[in-house]
């Protein structure tokens, strides 16, 4: 019996970082049964030297007990600590890049602003300046950049350059994206590391009980049907994720559930790719995380985009600005530092959303077909993962 081919998977325990990372870890192992896959998730948060410690520890006794032939070791763009013991084990090293190939222009972009040019860019943090980022259509506004990118005090944005440093250490990236969707930003990237490329705020995303009421009016006040998940926010400086409300009367406008009751429905936690499959749904309100971006096109949903923390700013400009693809809230919202966004805001945007004569409704559809085009036979896609897989054989070889 031929021995099997292992590749082992490095996550954060992050649920958006390991749904997309056990994803795909199953396409691959779907494509070519002589892969096996093992994932090691690494607890955040990650300046915890034992945890780490304990993911080398489990990577070094994996190596001694499979009887497979290890391939290489694919980490989450988190963990890039962990290329180094790859190169201990002699073994390749692929990052998992589960953002945009635009985030990943974005970093090496800064870091080369920094490491070549001298610049400071935690200068950009409350800049009006714009950026001219290969890869990107439009000049890119500061305000939308990551606020760890630009976080001077906490060491943020050392530790994000740090990032784009290890990326360069691996053998390859491998980005969750699709060469039409970013055509732009694909066909600009020279760097030979690249192999291949409602209501929902995410599991970290929640809202405190005044921008609820904001959302609430805005929402009664626009007339469209709603599905609307509200969850409770974690303790502010408490890394956790959100969780559900067990009374919604308790958060909620006073009446808003019966006066909505015909038009509207609140729960808490979602399948959200169940929801934006069904054909009801006609338009998406989202944080802008890359996983949600991803499934709204897949199932070609408009989206007005309200970002909350990491790279998600970054998004939104991508789907409203570069894509056309979606309608703004507000691109530079943060959910720790941001003013209200008044029912009055919300009300028009969602009106907006929800024009059917909007061209948006018409890319969405367009981006659609060419989603699901690149996952077939020849797609794309399938042609980056074929490439893929005769990358990885060739280290065992």
């Amino acid at each position: 019996m031929m021995k099997k081919i292992e590749l082992i998977f490095v996550s954060v325990s992050a649920i958006g970082h390991i749904v997309s990372t056990v994803e795909f870890a199953k396409l691959l192992v779907g494509r070519d049964d002589r892969f096996s896959v093992t994932l090691l998730i690494m607890k955040l948060p990650l300046e915890d030297s034992a945890a780490e410690a304990s993911v080398r520890d489990a990577i070094h006794q994996l190596t001694r007990s499979k009887s497979g032939r290890l391939a290489g070791i694919v980490v989450d763009l988190l963990c890039t600590s962990m290329i180094d013991v790859a190169n201990e084990l002699g073994v390749p090293s692929y990052v998992y890049f589960a953002s945009s190939a635009a985030c990943l222009a974005l970093m090496f972009h800064l870091q080369t602003l920094k490491d070549h040019q001298g610049v400071d860019v935690t200068e950009f943090a409350n800049s009006d300046a714009e950026l001219v980022v290969p890869g990107f259509v439009n000049p890119v506004p500061a305000r939308v950049l990551p606020a760890v990118a630009v976080d001077k005090e906490g060491g943020g944005s050392m530790d994000f350059l740090d990032l784009a440093r290890g990326f360069r250490e691996a053998k390859g990236i491998l980005v969750n994206t699709f060469v039409e969707l970013e055509s732009h930003v694909i066909n600009s990237f020279v760097d030979a590391h690249i192999i291949c490329g409602v209501l929902c705020f995410g599991s970290a995303g929640a809202f405190h009980m005044d921008q609820i009421n904001e959302i609430a009016i805005g929402l009664e006040n626009s007339g469209h049907r709603f599905l609307w998940t509200v969850r409770r926010p974690p303790p502010k400086d408490k890394m956790a994720i959100s969780s559900d409300y067990v009374n919604f009367e308790e958060v909620l406008p006073e009446g808003f559930l019966d006066r909505t009751s015909k038009i509207g429905k609140i729960i808490g936690w979602a399948p959200q790719t169940a929801i934006l499959a069904h054909s009801a749904v006609g338009g998406f309100i989202s944080h802008c995380g890359w996983n949600s971006t991803l499934e709204s096109i897949w199932y070609g949903v408009p989206v007005a985009t309200w970002p909350m923390y990491a790279e998600q700013q970054l998004n939104a400009f991508q789907i409203v600005r570069e894509l056309e693809m979606g309608v703004e809230i507000r691109f530079d919202y943060n959910m720790d530092t941001s003013n209200l966004v008044s029912a009055q805001e919300i009300e028009s945007r969602i009106r907006s959303l929800m024009d059917d004569s909007s061209n948006i409704r018409m890319k969405r559809t367009k981006m659609k077909e060419k989603c699901m085009k690149a996952l077939t036979e020849g797609g794309s896609s399938d042609c980056s993962i074929q490439r893929l897989i005769g990358d990885i054989i060739t280290n065992i070889s």
